[in-house]
């Protein structure tokens, strides 16, 4: 069983942020398998199905993004899951619009969801999917960055990060964390 988690932030005025691309990927895998995300559980919303043949848990922390880390270690407690079987989900400043990087561990760097997720959990070693955001301009402060609004012309762009990620996390299920890694980094 995998535990998969996107990250983001609950309310309705961070649904179209580059913070909440976690949470994109989760329901784009949601819909694409026909998995419902309604339960509340774990101090989050959970759905549970098959993909590629694994029973997955999807989750959406809703305990805002610096806090993320509670709800991962309920759900990783409850189930009695191995770390190398959590994939989160998340946005990354480091990366470039539309490109996404795959990790089988590594620091959380300065994302605070990431931080939360690292500390709750004390360890490093779960898998990683980074989706990336880019960063601000120069006139752009980097809060404004990733909890503002997207611009129009982004918007694209930023789907095909999503829908890469979505297909890194299947390959993951399908194949193993270094065949994606090979085919995604």
């Amino acid at each position: 069983m995998y535990l998969i988690v996107g990250l983001g932030n609950p309310e309705t005025e961070y649904d179209n942020t580059r913070h909440n691309m976690g949470f994109h990927v989760i329901n784009q895998l949601a819909e694409e398998y026909q998995i419902e995300i309604k339960k509340a559980k774990f101090k989050g919303l959970v759905g549970d199905g098959i993909i590629e043949g694994q029973k997955v848990i999807l989750l959406k922390p809703q305990t805002y993004m610096n806090s993320s880390g509670e709800s991962v270690l309920e759900a990783q407690s409850f189930y009695k899951l191995n770390l190398e079987n959590i994939i989160v989900i998340y946005d990354d400043i480091d990366i470039e619009p539309g490109n996404i990087r795959v990790r089988k561990k590594g620091s959380p760097g300065t994302h605070n969801g990431m931080k939360s997720v690292v500390h709750y959990l004390a360890s490093e070693d779960f898998i990683r999917v980074r989706v990336g955001i880019g960063k601000p301009d120069s006139e752009t402060d980097l809060i404004s960055h990733v909890i503002g609004a997207i611009p129009e012309e982004e918007i694209k762009i930023l789907e095909e990060g999503t829908k890469k990620a979505k297909e890194a996390v299947i390959e993951i299920l399908k194949n193993g964390i270094s065949s994606a890694m090979n085919q995604y980094n």
